[in-house]
């Protein structure tokens, strides 16, 4: 087993400073006396070697896992030592955690799984299948090159993900333009910038991912031993981006302290960073805040002087908007049909811009409903006004029939009606319309043509006397 003075031997900073069978404590004393700029360049040796050792232990795991495969079944490396799968031999070497173990293993395979390099350029591949190894080819060399570490190649590489056909060519660039800001992003914002260049790229696969994760929202509450009650959340993006605004407004004056805050809020602000709890026992407070008040909650009481909202930022070039929105704080990217539906509810700001995105004008232009005209939303609808949905009015969005931001769509009772949050998304992403004419019955357009009416709720059309006879309780009293 190599002796710390012999690995030391491999790093020029310390070599010939550790004598030879010298202990950790050893090592640390003189690692103590080094100066400032001696202690960095050592830093900087020792991440070179590890990157080198770690690419070696890449490759080797990439190898395993190989010989590792289901298919191999109980003949395979790892399960022929006693290891259900490769993960778990990695795992037990390395002494890793199991996710460490399996991005290890992600990544070694990763390294191995496509043509060499030699085949795509001798043109020994079907020009498809070339395309497809391309840009994977370009993170390998960064890899390779120590442009990216093995946590980054793998952010980008799952940010990414596989190229939608006939965009492979875009895959590389956006491949080698994240490789070139590896050198000054954390591997977080790595990952978060390759979802977002690929959610850009390839907007119908944006919207069918953003779905996904929508599908999988969930709450649910248990008791653990000590009779504790806990609580398990899986946001969709729109409503996990919504919840940070919120606790972002309510608590930035303890995360940036008072001098970040309007001095008409130092107050409040000061009392803030004082108060005793916690920032999560402040955000579970906040949480019940929220709850117990519901909508009818007075902004200034729960978020101070300013009201959480999540803005939206979305280009329009040559009238048309561009089919992807991202969220103004963690540039999050959504759906256009996010930002339509959020239209519908909270209005815009336009924002005139240069070429390389300076604002040169910003205007506002309020559609929204007013308070008056959503409760005559809510006395004539009664609630949402999809066939078979029960949401009370409450729980409801008012939605614009018409396109105020393409068509000039008016915002007034006529032109507007009640969705619940659900049916106001599964119009928008569905590709859904609602027409009216006149003051007719609100009319759905299914995407594939078929029509159905919108009727308002029965118990409204009873008391409206839309039907023949009355029914008997509203018969006049005798």
């Amino acid at each position: 087993m190599k002796t710390l003075d012999a690995i030391a031997a491999l790093i020029p900073t310390l070599a010939g400073r550790i004598s030879a069978g010298a202990g950790a404590s050893d090592v640390q004393a003189v690692v103590e006396r080094l100066a400032d700029d001696a202690a960095v360049a050592a830093l900087e040796e020792i991440s070179e070697n590890v990157r080198l050792l770690d690419q070696l232990r890449l490759i080797v795991t990439g190898v395993i896992a190989g010989r590792s495969t289901r298919e191999a079944g109980h003949g395979g490396l790892a399960q022929s030592r006693g290891y259900p799968s490769a993960v778990s031999l990695v795992q037990q070497v390395t002494g890793v955690t199991k996710t460490e173990a399996a991005r290890q293993v992600r990544v070694g395979e990763a390294l191995l799984d496509d043509a060499p390099v030699d085949d795509v350029e001798a043109g020994g591949l079907p020009a498809e299948q070339a395309a497809s190894v391309a840009w994977r080819q370009v993170l390998r060399d960064g890899l390779r090159s120590g442009a990216v570490t093995s946590a980054q190649f793998d952010a980008i590489r799952r940010g990414l993900g596989d190229p939608p056909e006939g965009a492979e060519e875009a895959w590389v660039q956006a491949a080698g333009q994240l490789i070139e800001e590896a050198g000054r992003r954390t591997v977080e914002e790595l990952a978060a910038a390759a979802r977002t260049v690929r959610d850009l790229l390839d907007p119908d696969g944006a919207e069918a991912r953003f779905l996904a994760r929508y599908e999988k929202r969930a709450f649910r509450t248990w008791f653990d031993q000590d009779g504790m009650r806990r609580a398990s959340i899986a946001f969709d993006d729109e409503g996990g981006a919504y919840l940070d605004t919120i606790f972002t407004a309510a608590l930035r004056p303890r995360r940036g302290g008072p001098r970040f805050v309007d001095p008409t809020e130092k107050t409040s602000a000061a009392e803030l960073v004082a108060d005793p709890r916690t920032n999560d026992q402040l955000s579970y407070d906040l949480l019940l805040d929220l709850i117990r008040t519901g909508a009818l909650a007075d902004p200034t009481a729960v978020f101070g002087t300013r009201q959480a909202g999540l803005r939206l930022v979305q280009q329009i070039a040559d009238g048309a908007p561009n089919r992807v929105a991202v969220t103004e704080d963690g540039l999050h990217t959504v759906p256009a049909a996010v930002a339509e539906r959020r239209i519908c509810d909270t209005g815009t700001i336009p924002v005139t811009v240069d070429a390389c995105g300076n604002p040169l004008d910003v205007g506002r232009e309020s559609r929204l409903f007013t308070p008056k005209q959503r409760i005559g939303l809510a006395v004539r609808d009664g609630g949402c006004r999809w066939n078979g949905c029960d949401r009370p009015a409450s729980y409801c969005e008012a939605h614009h029939i018409d396109e105020w931001a393409r068509d000039d769509g008016r915002t007034d009772i006529d032109r507007g009606t009640l969705l619940c949050r659900f049916h106001h998304m599964q119009l928008h992403h569905g590709r859904w319309q609602i027409t009216r004419d006149g003051k007719d019955d609100f009319v759905l357009h299914h995407p594939d043509r078929e029509r159905s009416v919108l009727h308002p709720r029965l118990p409204l059309r009873y008391a409206w006397g839309d039907i023949d006879p009355p029914p008997k309780r509203f018969h006049p009293a005798a």
